[in-house]
C-alpha cells in the first residue's frame, strides 16, 4: 500500500466502493409485488425507515476441531524485562490465562438466572450469527451472564488448512501454478483462487459460523477483523489469510495488549501495511499511522464516555508522532521458512516472504535512537526491537482514548450503532478495570470483561430500548445471510454465497476493499443526526439484490430445496439446500406459524398490524387455492414475508 499523509482529525473516512447488482427482472417483479402487498411492514424509527430488506442463507457441517485450551488467549498486561521480553510475556500470559479460566468457570457454574424468551432471542441475535431454538432455550434457562461465560469457555473452532505455504518455498523459475498443475486441469484453472485468495477461507467461515458451537468467540473475531483489517486485495496468500484470522479468533477473548502485539508482529499485517522489511532509514509510515488511527486511538481526543474532549476535535497525534512510531517499529522481516528462485532464504537482510509465525527482528535495521511516544512513554536509546514494541504497547494501553475507542466499536458491532455516552463509559470502564459481572481477570484490556459489559449492560438487555429512536443496528450482509441460514436449517458448503452475493452486496468475507474495511463506523444515516455504519454499503442496488436473495431462499426455491448445486471445481462440495420443515407442524395455524418464524428472525418484534397482514396473506394459501402444494407454499411465503419486514434487517 502507498504511504498516506495524516488526515485532518475530524475527517470522515472514505465511503465504500460502488456496488454491482445482477438484475433479475422476472424474479424481482414477483418479489416486489409481494413486498408491496405487505406495505404494513414498517415503522416510524428512522433506522427502520431507511433500512433495506436483508437476506441470508444457512450452513452445514462446521468443519471444526478442538483447540487445546479455549481460554489460553488471556493476556499479559505487564511489560517484559529487557533481558528476555518474549519469555516474560509468555510466563505472564500463561498465569493470567489460568486466572481467567477460573473466573469464567466460576460464573459458568453459578446458579442459573432464567430470563424471558424475548430477552433470550434478543441476546441470541446480538451475540451469535443467528438465533436458533436451541440457543434461545440455552439462554432462557441459564440467563445471559451464565450463558456468556459458558460461551467463552466453549472450545474454539479452528480453520482447517487452506492453500499451502509451498507457494512461498518454491525455488523454481516461472509461475508456481503452471509448474504444479497441468494446463487444462481444474486445479490449474482455479489455482489462483485456491492458493492466492481468501475465497477458500470464506467457505469455511460460513460453515463454522452456521454450525460452530463457539458462536460468541466467532462473532468477536469477525468484529475485530473489521477494524484490525487485512485483505486479500493486497496480501495474495490463502494460507497467510488463514494464519491471520485464526489468530484473531484465538485472541478474541484475551487481552487487547496481547492482541495488538500479534497485530504488530504479524507478517500478514506487515505485508498489508508495509511494516515488514521496514528498515531504519526513512521507514514507511503506513502501519504506524493505522495502528494509531484505526487500531487503537482514533484521530480525536476522547472522554471516557466516547464524547469529544472540549466538544470539538483535538488531534490525538500529529505526523511527527507517527514518524516516532514508525522508527520504533522498524527492523522486522518475515519469519524463517520462505525461499524463492532468487534467494535461498534471505535477500540481503530480508527474509523471503513467509506467513507462518511472527516476524523476526533484525537489530541492525532497527532504529535505536530514543523515541518519544504518546502517554508520556519513551523508547530509550539503544533499546532492542522487541523492547521497542513493548514500549509502543505501553503507550497505547495507557492512553485514555483506547478504552472508549474499543468500547464503541464493540457496541456498534453487537448491539447498537448509536450507544449513549453512559453505555460507552460503562464498557470502557470494564476495559480499564478488566472486570464486569465477575467476568475478567481485573487487568486493563481484558476483552472477556469488555464483551460481557457490551452484552449485559442495561442498554443491551432492557426491552424498553427496542422502541427508542436510533436504537439497534443494521444487519450487515454477512450476518443477514447467516441469520437466515441458521433459522432455515440450511446445509451448505458456503461456496456460492462467498462470491456472488457477497461481492454484489459489498461484503465478501476477508476481502474488504481497503484498510478502512467495508464501511466506516461513523457513516451517517442521511437525513438524521444518527450514524448507521452498515448503511455505508447500502444503496438501491444492494437493497434489491438482498430482497432477491430473500426470495431465492423462500418462495423462489426449487421444490427439493436445493438452491445451489454442488460446485464441481471444489472437492467435497455439497451445494446449498434449504429446509422449512421445522415449521410444518404449525402450518395449519397461520398465527402460530408466524410467531415461530418471527421468534428466530426478528426476536418476536413484529407489530400486531404486521402479524395480522401476514396471517391474512397466509390464510389465503389453502387447499382450494394451491391444491396439494398449499402447505409448502404457505411455509415459504411466511418465511419470505417475515424476512421482508424491517425487524429482520434491524437487530434490536
Amino acid at each position: 500500500m502507498t504511504t498516506r499523509t495524516l488526515p485532518a482529525p475530524a475527517a470522515a473516512l472514505p465511503t465504500a466502493r460502488p456496488q454491482a447488482w445482477r438484475r433479475r427482472a422476472g424474479l424481482l417483479a414477483g418479489v416486489l409485488a409481494l413486498a408491496a402487498a405487505l406495505g404494513g411492514c414498517g415503522g416510524g424509527d428512522p433506522l427502520a425507515a431507511a433500512s433495506a430488506n436483508r437476506a441470508g442463507v444457512a450452513a452445514a457441517d462446521p468443519a471444526t476441531r478442538d483447540a487445546a485450551d479455549p481460554t489460553a488467549d488471556a493476556a499479559a498486561s505487564a511489560a517484559p524485562s529487557a533481558a528476555d521480553p518474549g519469555a516474560a510475556v509468555a510466563d505472564a500470559s500463561a498465569a493470567i490465562g489460568r486466572a481467567t479460566r477460573q473466573s469464567l468457570a466460576s460464573v459458568a457454574a453459578s446458579a442459573a438466572e432464567a430470563t424471558t424468551t424475548l430477552d433470550a432471542a434478543r441476546l441470541a441475535n446480538q451475540a451469535t450469527f443467528g438465533a436458533t431454538n436451541a440457543v434461545i432455550a440455552e439462554i432462557r434457562k441459564a440467563g445471559p451472564a451464565k450463558w456468556i461465560a459458558q460461551q467463552m469457555l466453549t472450545t474454539r473452532s479452528v480453520y482447517p488448512a487452506v492453500g499451502s505455504d509451498a507457494v512461498d518455498r518454491w525455488t523454481g523459475a516461472g509461475d508456481w501454478c503452471a509448474n504444479q498443475f497441468a494446463d487444462g486441469t481444474t486445479a490449474r484453472q482455479y489455482c489462483w483462487r485456491d492458493y492466492y485468495t481468501a475465497t477458500p477461507m470464506g467457505w469455511h467461515f460460513y460453515r463454522q459460523a452456521i454450525g460452530g458451537k463457539d458462536q460468541l468467540r466467532q462473532r468477536v473475531a469477525w468484529a475485530l477483523s473489521q477494524w484490525l483489517v487485512v485483505s486479500d486485495t493486497e496480501v495474495y496468500s490463502a494460507y497467510g489469510m488463514r494464519e491471520w484470522h485464526q489468530m484473531l479468533r484465538d485472541r478474541a477473548l484475551g487481552n487487547y495488549r496481547d492482541l495488538l502485539r500479534e497485530v504488530i508482529l504479524s507478517p500478514v499485517m506487515g505485508a498489508f501495511l508495509n511494516n515488514v522489511d521496514n528498515g531504519k532509514t526513512d521507514p514507511n509510515e503506513n502501519f504506524a499511522r493505522e495502528l494509531l488511527q484505526l487500531f487503537s486511538l482514533g484521530t480525536c481526543q476522547l472522554n471516557r464516555d466516547g464524547t469529544l474532549k472540549t466538544g470539538s476535535c483535538i488531534a490525538t497525534y500529529d505526523n511527527a508522532r507517527v514518524r516516532e512510531y514508525a522508527y520504533a517499529l522498524s527492523g522486522w522481516t518475515y519469519p524463517v521458512g520462505g525461499s524463492n528462485y532468487w534467494c535461498a532464504a534471505k535477500c540481503g537482510w530480508r527474509n523471503v516472504r513467509y506467513f507462518k509465525g511472527r516476524m523476526v527482528a533484525v537489530e541492525a535495521q532497527h532504529d535505536s535512537a530514543a523515541r518519544s511516544l504518546l502517554s508520556g512513554v519513551t523508547v530509550a536509546a539503544g533499546s532492542s526491537a522487541a523492547v521497542a514494541v513493548e514500549r509502543v504497547l505501553d503507550s497505547l494501553m495507557k492512553h485514555p482514548n483506547l478504552a472508549p475507542f474499543v468500547a464503541r466499536r464493540l457496541i456498534q458491532h453487537f448491539v447498537t450503532s448509536n450507544p449513549s455516552p453512559a453505555y460507552v463509559e460503562a464498557v470502557a470502564t470494564a476495559f480499564e478495570t478488566g472486570l464486569y459481572a465477575d467476568i475478567g481477570r481485573g487487568l486493563r484490556g481484558d476483552l472477556a470483561a469488555t464483551v460481557a459489559a457490551v452484552l449485559l449492560h442495561p442498554e443491551a438487555r432492557d426491552p424498553a430500548a427496542i422502541t427508542r429512536p436510533a436504537y439497534g443496528r443494521l444487519r450487515e450482509p454477512v450476518q443477514a445471510w447467516t441469520a437466515a441460514m441458521r433459522a432455515l436449517d440450511v446445509r451448505t458448503d458456503g461456496i456460492w454465497w462467498t462470491g456472488l452475493f457477497g461481492r454484489d452486496m459489498g461484503q465478501a468475507p476477508f476481502s474488504p476493499p481497503s484498510v478502512f474495511s467495508y464501511y466506516a463506523p461513523d457513516a451517517a444515516l442521511v437525513g438524521t443526526p444518527y450514524v448507521a455504519p452498515a448503511m455505508g454499503i447500502e444503496n438501491e442496488a444492494t437493497t434489491l439484490s438482498r430482497l432477491s436473495l430473500i426470495q431465492y431462499l423462500s418462495i423462489g426455491a426449487p421444490s427439493n430445496g436445493q438452491v445451489v448445486a454442488p460446485t464441481a471445481t471444489v472437492a467435497g462440495s455439497i451445494g446449498t439446500t434449504i429446509s422449512h420443515q421445522r415449521w410444518l407442524p404449525a402450518v395449519d395455524n397461520s398465527a402460530l406459524l408466524v410467531n415461530q418464524i418471527s421468534l428466530l428472525l426478528t426476536a418476536s418484534q413484529l407489530t400486531v398490524t404486521q402479524k395480522a397482514a401476514i396471517v391474512a396473506a397466509l390464510d389465503a394459501i389453502n387447499p382450494t387455492t394451491f391444491g396439494s402444494y398449499w402447505q409448502t407454499r404457505r411455509l415459504r411465503v411466511a418465511v419470505f414475508l417475515v424476512m421482508a419486514c424491517p425487524q429482520f434487517s434491524i437487530v434490536r
